[in-house]
């Protein structure tokens, strides 16, 4: 009998105790968290299956490796072999033909091959900002046509820095028309590291950089720099860090190379 006295006047302790809370938050309400996560999405270029160190691969990437077991590896996937339609697919989830990229930003008579993301395309950056997402993306856009001069000299002379032109793709077709509410980055897909054509800010040409400007970091610190800014307010975000590297051209900083410099004396086999 006292046992079962007990029994039951320890639940009551546990439902009260459990239940004064809930009395202290009706009588002091606070305003709810926002539940929504914010998304953080980073793409690396033409990075193979075997690079990472967590899939067994020679360079120390310990920061993704954390990342990888954390959270979920595929061992079972596939991607689109080129660069502009995997991030197509990426940022619609369409198969890369029917977002618009069956190849390359090259324009070609074929609906499927017409070079950049169609205006029935939907983004995710579209979606989440619709949503109340903020949004931004760093590095990399190369899913839109890519403006050539019809001189050949001009167009070799526009590369090399040695004139300007105000666009790389049709304004329509740059991230700030797409989704995105900030963008720092390419609009082209092959770039110098260490001074790279069609760099952007929004939609204004970025003209100059510093002497010791690298582009990957670059592309970091301005990811940085927005998640701080985003962090400031109530909204979630949405951030898109897509990087160049490794695509070719393959640079690196000298104290990179310098720690890899002997890893494929003995050959290139796994």
């Amino acid at each position: 009998m006292k046992l079962h006295y007990l029994k039951h006047a320890f639940i009551g302790f546990i439902i009260l105790t459990a239940c004064a809370p809930y009395a202290a938050y009706a009588a002091n309400p606070k305003p709810k968290p926002n539940k929504r996560p914010n998304i953080i999405l980073i793409m690396a270029d033409d990075l193979g299956y075997s690079d990472l160190g967590c899939y067994g691969g020679e360079i120390n990437t310990p920061n993704l490796d954390k990342i990888a077991k954390q959270g979920i590896q595929f061992k079972q996937f596939y991607n689109v072999s080129r660069c502009c339609p995997t991030r197509a697919s990426l940022l619609t989830g369409l198969y890369n033909h029917d977002a618009g990229i069956g190849d390359m930003t090259t324009p070609q008579n074929d609906e499927g091959y017409r070079g950049y993301l169609g205006k029935n395309t939907v983004t995710i950056a579209e979606v989440l900002k619709q949503a109340g997402y903020r949004t931004a993306m760093t590095g990399k856009w190369h899913v839109s046509n890519t403006i050539v001069q019809k001189n050949s000299q001009d167009q070799m002379n526009w590369l090399n820095h040695k004139t300007e032109h105000p666009l790389f793709s049709p304004l329509d077709q740059y991230p700030t028309n797409r989704g995105f509410e900030k963008f720092y980055g390419t609009i082209w897909g092959v770039v110098d590291f260490f001074d790279p054509f069609s760099l952007v800010e929004g939609t204004k040409p970025v003209t100059t950089v510093s002497k010791n400007y690298y582009h990957t970091d670059a592309i970091n610190e301005k990811a940085s720099e927005y998640i701080k800014e985003f962090s400031k307010g109530n909204a979630p975000f949405f951030l898109y860090v897509a990087h160049n590297a490794p695509h070719w051209p393959v640079q690196a900083l000298p104290e990179d190379i310098e720690k890899y410099k002997d890893t494929y004396k003995m050959g290139w086999q796994a």
